[in-house]
């Protein structure tokens, strides 16, 4: 693993207990930073702090994100308890099922966007001015290939991740000038729990599509956002970084 210096930064990751965003915190907390979970399922944090505590400084709060109120109170409790927050991983997301756009019921599609696009605008709105008053800070959105290309049957998981790059590139363009970098990740899918609300036929098509033949790994997703988070990464703002095997 080559080393990324993190040390003295204070990192939450959101959807930080499982999949893509236990890979980030451990490797964030490889690096050096301390990471706090912001994540929806009390059980699964336990689990991820348990197990992730021999890394360095872990923490976790329950927090429903597509909540105002929560993701306000968990900033500013985040904020007193670790005296910062540095880093903010956006990864927290659902793909609410495969179906074509006619078949898809309107509870799930608003659903999708909401955990998918609402809740990073609520994250970087909470955190953003924290991180501006320090002069310095990174954000990094996970969204996905789907956003840029559509895939069928999946049009509110695609709309969504669309959604969340251009967010990613217009705060990035208000913040260019004040120490704030904000970039995305687009990746191919990775072999996660989330796979459980995808048909075989949806998965196998996403595959057909990798040049590479593989899917994606988490640890690969997670050292491009170790990179995404440090001082390194200084000349790149308003960037979406495939993560596709081609």
């Amino acid at each position: 693993m080559n080393q990324i210096d993190l040390k003295g930064r204070v990192a939450v990751v959101t959807g930080g207990a499982q999949g893509i965003g236990y890979a980030i915190s451990q490797r964030l907390l490889q690096s050096g930073a301390s990471v706090v979970m912001w994540d929806i399922d009390a059980e699964k944090l336990n689990e991820a702090q348990a197990s992730l505590s021999s890394f360095g400084k872990i923490s976790g709060y329950v927090v429903e994100l597509t909540s105002d109120d929560d993701v306000s109170l968990v900033t500013a409790k985040s904020i007193t308890d670790s005296g910062q927050i540095d880093i903010l991983v956006n990864n927290a997301g659902i793909t609410g099922g495969n179906a074509t756009t006619w078949d898809l019921d309107p509870g799930i599609w608003r659903r999708v966007i909401e955990v998918n696009l609402i809740a990073p605008y609520l994250t970087c709105r909470a955190v953003a001015p924290h991180m501006l008053k320090r002069g310095w800070g990174r954000i990094i959105n996970v969204a996905s290939v789907a956003g840029k290309e559509g895939n069928p049957n999946a049009s509110h998981y695609s709309a969504s991740k669309a959604g969340l790059i251009a967010l990613t590139k217009s705060l990035a363009k208000e913040v260019a000038t004040r120490g704030v970098l904000v970039n995305a990740v687009a990746p191919a899918v990775a072999r996660t729990a989330m796979f459980a609300q995808m048909t075989e036929a949806h998965i196998g098509y996403m595959l057909g599509k990798i040049p590479m033949g593989r899917f994606v790994e988490v640890e690969e997703i997670a050292a491009m956002i170790a990179w995404l988070s440090s001082e390194d990464c200084s000349f790149t703002t308003g960037s979406v970084f495939d993560i596709t095997g081609g």
